[in-house]
């Protein structure tokens, strides 16, 4: 029975999600590829493993597909994961052998958890979550389905992240409570090292210290 792997993405992300996947599963370099439909095929070989765009892959001889995506724009990441499920490939979840989970933690499929991340109690996370190095995910909190943390996210206890928001480098998110957690909506985007203190609405984007809601004028009070 032939069984490849693949990382869907070439760019950096991919390329550090690469020895995860290897370690995670045992693997040498062959039966192993990046899916990547912007790389330039004539020089396709990235940190010694070949590139092929999707349908290259997709004619592969194999049994079994198992894919992972490792792009942070989750409308694409589910787009890709959608095209994959119906062509017959599996999702894969990718963790580091060295992240710290406690008990009553609940991750749902095809999610990638980066090195020397921590998930700590009680936390009910959906599809696709990407954490990158070193964030954080406190007790009691609730992530739904593609969401995306940039490397260093500290997410406190009592949150609430909708689908397919997006937090930045280093955005740190205040506590909530049980009666009234934090919530941070559908589509929403924390910029780089944004301080979140209160609510943010579906499709808003939040910069600063604390967090509010961007525009020229505050990226231009960020500036000063």
């Amino acid at each position: 029975m032939k069984i490849v792997y693949a990382i869907y993405g070439a760019s950096g992300y991919g390329r550090e999600v690469l020895p995860l996947l290897k370690r995670q599963f045992n693997l040498s370099n062959e039966n192993l590829f990046f899916i990547d439909d912007a790389k330039n095929e004539s020089a396709a070989i990235v940190n010694s493993i070949p590139v092929l765009n999707y349908q290259r892959f997709l004619n592969l001889e194999a049994d079994c597909k198992n894919v992972v995506v490792a792009i942070a724009n989750s409308r694409i990441r589910e787009d890709l994961s959608k095209k994959l499920i119906e062509d017959g490939m599996q999702l894969i979840s990718v963790e580091a052998d060295n992240i710290v989970k406690y008990d009553e933690v609940s991750i749902g499929s095809s999610s990638i958890i980066s090195a020397f991340v921590t998930l700590t109690s009680n936390i009910s996370i959906g599809e696709s979550f990407q954490a990158n190095i070193y964030s954080y995910v406190g007790h009691d909190c609730v992530i739904g389905d593609y969401v995306t943390f940039a490397p260093a996210v500290k997410c406190n206890g009592n949150v609430i992240i909708e689908d397919h928001a997006y937090i930045g480098t280093g955005a740190i998110i205040k506590q909530g409570t049980p009666s009234r957690p934090l919530r941070i909506g559908a589509g929403a985007i924390v910029g780089m090292g944004a301080v979140v203190t209160k609510d943010v609405p579906p499709g808003v984007t939040v910069i600063g210290n604390p967090a509010r809601p961007f525009s020229k004028e505050a990226l231009r009070n960020e500036r000063k």
